[in-house]
């Protein structure tokens, strides 16, 4: 597994990590929150979807480059979505990103902007 999500089915350690960063950060620099975006590919890109909905009140933008699937386990905030996948991929399947996560997402009221490219 790539992501704790994928090996256990729940977010944990991955996202602990990401919180101790953006504190450290945010104690040593002047964030915009309005400016924060998340992004990630393949499991990455995965993860960042559920991970982005459920902070959405500090990301303004989720970007996923490829994503396979992803667990939303709750909502807050309405950020923009951004997903783009390759036509022709063979690990995850550019089907899957186009007909379940991009309607899901726009079922959920979000603004989603979806590019296909051929890969």
């Amino acid at each position: 597994g790539t992501w704790d999500l994928i090996e256990k089915g729940d977010y944990g350690r991955d996202v602990a990590f990401l919180d101790d960063a953006m504190a450290w950060t945010f104690n040593r620099a002047n964030v915009d929150p309005a400016r924060i975006a998340i992004g990630g590919f393949s499991d990455g890109a995965s993860a960042v979807i559920g991970i982005g909905l459920a902070n959405g009140d500090l990301f303004s933008d989720v970007l996923a480059f490829s994503p396979g699937f992803f667990v939303a386990p709750g909502r807050r905030g309405a950020p923009s979505v951004f997903v783009s996948h390759g036509t022709g991929d063979q690990v995850l399947s550019y089907d899957v990103t186009s007909e379940q996560i991009v309607p899901a997402l726009v079922e959920m009221g979000l603004g989603v902007e979806f590019v296909s490219f051929r890969f």
